[in-house]
């Protein structure tokens, strides 16, 4: 049994591990590229990219909400029907993301002034953001059509569609910043392209389960209502999570620009290891939802422990990976050395939290399995108890550069990340989180 269940985690969580990665990788890329454009474009990309980041982090319900409700009927059998509710959330997230699209590129200028930027750095932020709009439609979709194969136990296609949108973001970004000259603006719409791409693929392979299972491509009303409503307590749950970053990159900001572009390279680096640790989420929360569609708590349990095992060695290693690069992270986005040396505290604060990052994140993927939305949406406003002060505090100390980076690190870090271990952490202890209704 021992050998099965890692097996099917294994089987689950390494090509999870290289879909997750894509998007973290797409930032990556575009934090190289326009770092070598200079501090200004650098600083802006930090500002435009937490706000599209906030925007499609909010909706990431459409995957987190997709995923269980796939999988609890699949383990029950039904397959017609999980891949009925996976077709209902992906008309429900182009739905979403037209409005979302049109509103945001209509909003950005307000947008990037309620961080207050200097006029340059606001610039570029805007020429980011305004083109990024176009593709929130295509991340949201790629969100529910990923939560919905998850679900039917598959994480291998989306590894190959991320992997061709990785490819296509890299070479288009290159040749529209560089070889057109386009600037910042460039690199954004490369990515959406890109974006695009993968939704073509996404629909493809979607229209052929259908057919082969008998099930409607068309929205279901009722189904797109369950979707919308299943993932009510989910949104509120990831606003939480949004609000700690977009408070924590708006104190980030008062410490002034070098520390600004500092930030985002430290974030782009925990959004990376965040996604990799994330990997045995996305199995631990496929999993769960079959064991209790299939009423087996046994093996949900041994998911538990086992993910939660494997997570604590994950991130120690991940960790140990990080504080070892610190010194030389900053040169290889910037080729700063100022910059690279601010950011090294940050990055060694980063590091030696990974280990509780990776529990957290196997928590939250087994109540998101399990269905358990309302409690992550209660326990997100309870972290952001302690966190808040954390970070007014930095700002009321003054202190700045390598050292005030280095405390908001430890804010969001260390107590942030903390305040999510407890909260999960006593939720698991019971077994109510098992006891919720499909």
């Amino acid at each position: 049994m021992p050998d099965v269940l890692n097996r099917d985690i294994l089987k689950l969580a390494l090509p999870a591990l290289g879909s997750l990665l894509a998007e973290p990788v797409f930032l990556i890329v575009d934090s190289i590229l326009v770092g070598h454009l200079g501090t200004t474009p650098l600083a802006g990309l930090g500002i435009a990219s937490a706000i599209l980041q906030t925007i499609v982090g909010l909706m990431i319900f459409l995957a987190y909400s997709t995923t269980p409700a796939v999988a609890r009927r699949f383990g029950a059998g039904d397959v017609r029907g999980a891949v009925s509710v996976g077709i209902d959330g992906m008309w429900l997230a182009l739905g979403i993301g037209a409005v979302l699209g049109l509103v945001g590129y209509m909003l950005t200028p307000w947008l990037v002034a309620l961080f207050n930027p200097a006029d340059d750095v606001a610039a570029q932020a805007r020429a980011y953001l305004g083109l990024s709009m176009w593709g929130l439609p295509a991340m949201l979709i790629v969100f529910a059509a990923t939560g919905m194969l998850r679900g039917l136990q598959d994480t291998v296609t989306p590894l190959w569609i991320a992997g061709g949108g990785f490819t296509a973001n890299a070479l288009l970004n290159w040749l529209f910043i560089y070889g057109f000259g386009w600037g910042i603006g460039g690199s954004a719409f490369g990515t959406v392209v890109a974006q695009w791409s993968m939704v073509v693929a996404y629909v493809i392979i979607v229209a052929a389960l259908a057919r082969r299972h008998g099930a409607s491509r068309r929205p279901q009303r009722d189904g797109v209502r369950g979707s919308a409503r299943s993932g009510g307590w989910m949104f509120l749950r990831t606003a939480s999570l949004r609000l700690a970053f977009l408070l924590t990159v708006a104190v980030a900001t008062s410490l002034g620009t070098e520390e600004l572009a500092g930030y985002q390279v430290v974030f782009t680096i925990f959004s990376t290891a965040a996604f990799a640790l994330d990997a045995l989420a996305i199995a631990a929360q496929a999993l769960v939802g079959k064991g209790l569609g299939a009423d087996d708590r046994g093996t949900v349990l041994r998911v538990l422990r086992r993910t939660l095992a494997w997570g604590l060695w994950f991130g120690v290693i991940v960790g140990v990976a990080i504080g070892a690069l610190s010194p030389v992270i900053g040169l290889a986005f910037t080729g700063d050395a100022r910059l690279a040396r601010l950011i090294v505290p940050a990055l060694i604060i980063l590091a030696v939290a990974q280990p509780i990052a990776a529990v957290v994140f196997v928590l939250d993927g087994v109540l998101i399995g399990a269905g358990d939305a309302r409690y992550l949406a209660i326990a997100g406003g309870l972290n952001l108890v302690p966190t808040i002060p954390a970070l007014l505090i930095v700002v009321w100390s003054g202190v700045t550069g390598s050292a005030g980076l280095a405390w908001v690190a430890v804010c969001f870090f260390g107590v942030y990340m903390i305040a999510r271990l407890l909260t999960l952490g006593w939720r698991i202890r019971g077994s109510a989180w098992m006891d919720i209704p499909a």
